[in-house]
């Protein structure tokens, strides 16, 4: 019995004439995570993508679990393949449902014709269908108000499909159909969210960590990898760039004020992070500050951040309180991982009393005995890259 998976596109369908390039990009997407599973056929039909398995090697299950995760699809099914007749729908619709049924007590069928040729109507087709599960499995009776489960019948262009119901999908867009944005990432748990918020409005992610040996150790670095893996599942791979900071550091501890340390090392950040970004192709960067969290959050602190970069910066946690923040990075399973005591160059240096209401001339005298550009010449030149999946 052939078994495909219907996906449907949700927010896609919003897209008028720019739909076709949404899905074509969503199509892609669904191909580079599923090639290592199998050859598979993926075509668009009817406001649905179908994934047809070419042969009984493909990773069916597998293919499920990733296709949930894969940004654009806003649900998905597995559905039985039937030819467009009563007879073979019959035929394979109790077998197929066998195990969706065996443990519900109340159904009900809802049909779709898209083909108006076929010659029962939608009624007509849910009466049949609805007879002959009752038929097979005696426990079962209709509901039509609040089923346990509904089945569905769908009529379309070259074959009819039989299924369950949908399981829910990532939503969002397609990664790649926004551009390329770079996102800070530490090891805590709001950057990491940060990146699967940009990821699911399509952005595909550049990322960029501040190392600084010894005060932070290779595990930490290993932390942020883990932590970009499991973002990568949704957004696919992630250039990541370690630049390292000990250096920049020193030099802000040395020459400035202890309590601008924070506020002068998030300028300095914003400053490399824009030259990589650039040089990645990114037009935004993207940060995990949620405003008021920290110090360095604070409004008049996020203006004397912001006004070193010429880049947009994208902050989608901004408006999000800690909570907020905590039941994502559990649900896209980051949490675990981020609250690991390896500490980041951010934690390291903290002041005992930070500035939180500096205005932009204090910062700019705070730092005023640094070489800046020497600093962010020679952190570049020693930036490490390599991919994340």
């Amino acid at each position: 019995m052939k078994e495909i998976i219907l996906i449907k596109n949700g927010e896609l369908t919003l897209k008028g004439l720019n739909r076709c390039n949404f899905e074509d990009i969503l199509i892609k997407n669904i191909r580079r995570r599923l090639r290592d599973l199998g050859e598979i056929n993926v075509r668009k039909a009817q406001s649905t993508i179908y994934i047809e398995p070419k042969d009984d090697t493909f990773d069916f299950e597998e293919a499920l679990e990733r296709v949930k995760l894969i940004f654009g699809i806003a649900a998905f099914s597995r559905a039985c393949v039937c030819e467009k007749t009563m007879e073979d729908i019959i035929a394979k619709s109790p077998i197929y449902l066998e195990n969706d049924l065996k443990n519900v007590k109340t159904f009900k069928v809802e049909a779709k014709r898209a083909d108006k040729q076929f010659p029962l109507t939608s009624p007509e087709i849910c009466r049949e269908i609805g007879g002959v599960l009752l038929s097979a499995y005696p426990h079962l009776r209709v509901d039509v108000h609040k089923p346990d489960i509904i089945i569905y019948v769908e009529i379309r262009d070259y074959n009819a499909y039989v299924r369950g119901e949908q399981i829910q999908g990532a939503g969002g867009l397609p990664v790649g159909t926004a551009g390329n944005a770079s996102i800070l990432i530490s090891g805590g748990i709001d950057s990491p969210v940060a990146a699967w918020c940009m990821a699911k409005r399509g952005l595909r992610l550049n990322a960029i960590h501040f190392a600084s040996p010894p005060y932070t150790s290779p595990r930490a670095e290993q932390k942020v990898r883990t932590l970009l893996s499991r973002v990568a599942r949704y957004s696919g791979a992630i250039n990541l760039a370690i630049v390292p900071f000990t250096q920049i550091q020193d030099e802000i501890a040395n020459n400035c004020p202890e309590e601008y340390f924070t506020l002068i090392m998030r300028r300095m950040m914003m400053r490399i992070s824009e030259r990589i970004a650039r040089e990645k192709d990114s037009l935004a960067l993207i940060t995990g500050e949620s405003l008021g969290q920290v110090a360095s959050q604070t409004l008049p602190a996020l203006v004397t951040t912001d006004y070193v970069c010429n880049m947009p910066v994208l902050r989608p946690l901004i408006g999000m309180d800690k909570e907020e923040i905590v039941e994502i990075s559990r649900k896209i399973d980051t949490f675990e991982t981020s609250i690991l005591p390896y500490e980041d160059c951010c934690t390291v240096f903290t002041p005992k009393h930070p500035k939180t209401r500096p205005t932009l001339s204090e910062c700019e005298k705070a730092e005023a005995n640094l070489q800046i550009d020497a600093l962010i010449e020679k952190a570049i030149s020693e930036t490490a890259y390599s991919y994340v999946d």
